[in-house]
């Protein structure tokens, strides 16, 4: 047993690729069409959470500190239903951009040494919480 794994080490290089071992990809992933709407909706989907935080300030309420009461300064106190409904559209839009480079990830990656692509993960994560927080607390 131990001399068939020897020889299966000998012939990696890196210990990723079996003896004899032809790369049939010709092609850098980086020139890949796939690959490069793979990494053009995750960008989008990146800067889709950026806009949604950036509606997320604005939809909260302002806060309100003593100063300001005593002062007399009003603020606003409810959440804004303009921003709230472009805050779930926005976020909506990030889920769905993130499943979809996820499942062209899955498609095109097949081998052990491909990259698994983690960020997809904690975006949609991220963004599947903030959904149902939302929906839970405010709606």
């Amino acid at each position: 047993m131990q001399d068939i794994r020897k020889k299966n080490q000998a012939g990696r290089e890196g210990g990723a690729e079996p003896k004899g071992f032809t790369d049939r990809r010709q092609t850098p992933a980086s020139k890949e069409p796939l690959f490069r709407i793979m990494v053009i909706l995750n960008i989008v989907a990146w800067f889709s959470l950026l806009a949604a935080l950036i509606l997320f300030h604005y939809a909260r309420p302002e806060f309100i500190s003593g100063v300001q009461k005593f002062w007399g300064v009003e603020g606003r106190i409810y959440w804004s239903e303009d921003h709230i409904d472009g805050l779930l559209a926005t976020l909506q839009v990030c889920l769905g951009l993130s499943l979809v480079s996820m499942l062209l990830r899955l498609r095109r990656n097949r081998r052990k040494t491909d990259s698994f692509g983690v960020n997809l993960f904690i975006l949609a994560a991220i963004t599947i919480i903030s959904l149902i927080t939302i929906y839970t607390t405010m709606l």
